[in-house]
């Protein structure tokens, strides 16, 4: 059963909503290559690593999904999500020994790069002449470092970068990756950090062309996003273990909210962090524990998820350890 308003809805019926959205949406144009590099980079990360062990593999949402208001599209909605967390976290994976599916908004924070500018291909390099144009000074550093640890992820098939833009490609690529992940069993973990649209202009139903302005005020119908998360744990991928975020602007309604989701959708966790406070603090809502995570500056923490994937890492260690695999 699923939850929606206080209101229980019927599985048959759930599958039903999300199967009508991914008949209505329009096809990922690149599926295929998609498929194969899913394909290649799981069949490579489940052999045993140089310790001898499975390694683990995580896929990472990142940034937020658009709404298209056209199917030649012009305008949409959007969120404020840069994308911050995700990259960060990618980056703390990998340092722990993970492989990352980094699922991103095309144009949001990637990993490595969150020390650049924000413009650095105009502000990462020292223009003299036309045949002698070099980093500049201050971003030299920071540009081999991420050009260096980039390329080591990537050509060592620990990093696989899969970029979507609205909630159609999104949600089917997320599918897709859920489904590539399940032979790996509990050593694959989802998490979902990316901002994920609540509601969508059904395809079908979307204008064609740009919408004009001449035409009046604009009457257009919303419909909810269908709520896959309960499927994706269930049936999807049933041992990966499962982390939701949770972001509220009142804090007085947060830990509700984060305790609601974890029952509604049987997460291992969910992350549950104030708009004010999210770079911060914080809290890992688990069905026995909730845990609050501070940035340390004493410690050398520059972000929070630091000591959140460290926390992660350990609680899906023991997930693994206490698995029937």
């Amino acid at each position: 059963m699923s939850l929606t308003n206080g209101l229980e809805i019927p599985k048959e019926t759930l599958d039903a909503e999300i199967q009508a959205f991914f008949d209505s949406a329009p096809p990922l144009k690149n599926r295929v290559d998609i498929s194969e590099k899913l394909e290649e980079f799981v069949k490579k990360n489940s052999l045993p690593s140089g310790s001898g062990g499975v390694r683990k593999v995580v896929c990472v949402t990142s940034g937020g999904t658009t709404v298209p208001l056209e199917q030649r599209c012009v305008r949409y909605i959007d969120n404020f999500s840069s994308g911050y967390r995700g990259a960060a976290s990618t980056e703390y994976f990998l340092k722990a020994g993970y492989a990352v599916i980094f699922l991103c908004r095309r144009g949001t924070c990637q990993p490595y790069c969150r020390s650049l500018p924000d413009d650095p291909l105009l502000e990462c390099f020292e223009y003299r002449d036309e045949s002698n144009i070099k980093v500049s000074q201050p971003h030299s550093e920071a540009v081999r470092n991420a050009i260096t640890k980039n390329r080591a992820a990537v050509t060592g098939s620990l990093l696989l970068k899969l970029p979507f833009t609205t909630i159609f490609e999104y949600l089917q690529m997320l599918q897709m990756i859920a489904l590539s992940m399940r032979s790996l069993g509990p050593h694959a973990m989802l998490y979902l950090a990316a901002a994920v649209s609540d509601f969508y202009v059904p395809w079908k139903s979307m204008a064609e062309h740009k919408i004009q302005s001449g035409a009046g005020p604009l009457d257009m119908r919303l419909v909810q996003v269908p709520k896959m998360l309960l499927v994706l744990r269930q049936d999807w991928a049933p041992k990966a273990f499962c982390i939701s975020f949770k972001l509220e602007t009142d804090s007085k309604i947060l830990l509700e909210k984060a305790d609601m989701a974890l029952k509604k959708y049987k997460m291992h966790m969910v992350v549950a962090n104030e708009l004010s406070t999210r770079k911060e603090e914080v809290v890992v809502v688990r069905s026995n524990e909730k845990v609050s995570v501070h940035r340390n500056n004493s410690l050398g923490d520059n972000d929070v998820e630091s000591p959140l994937i460290e926390l992660i890492v350990e609680r899906h260690s023991a997930y693994v350890n206490n698995s029937d695999i």
